[in-house]
């Protein structure tokens, strides 16, 4: 497990908490999709993407020019209960704490 600081910080951003919960379906999404449906640029979308990836969280499959993302299938149990519990919270609360 990575350390906790860098977990935490990955789900602290209202962009990357979005992503995880598209991603956390756990069936693998383009990055083209997620700049669609979170309204945000490539660039932006990517350097978020870069932060899930060190966090452990997603891992990611180069497909032509675009990039695919999915649920870390080897991320350990407690690991999955913080994030779950994390997507628990309502949607509008966590903009709250942004």
């Amino acid at each position: 497990m990575k350390d906790p600081i860098t977990l935490l910080s990955a789900l602290a951003d209202p962009t990357r908490l979005a992503a995880i919960r598209l991603i956390w379906d756990g069936d693998e999404h383009c990055v083209c999709e997620l700049m669609r449906k979170i309204d945000a640029s490539q660039s932006r979308m990517s350097r978020h993407m870069a932060a899930l990836k060190v966090a452990g969280l997603v891992v990611d499959r180069r497909d032509a020019q675009w990039v695919r993302y999915r649920r870390n299938p080897s991320l350990q149990a407690a690991v999955v209960a913080l994030v779950d519990a994390a997507l628990a919270l309502p949607e509008d609360r966590q903009e709250e704490a942004a």
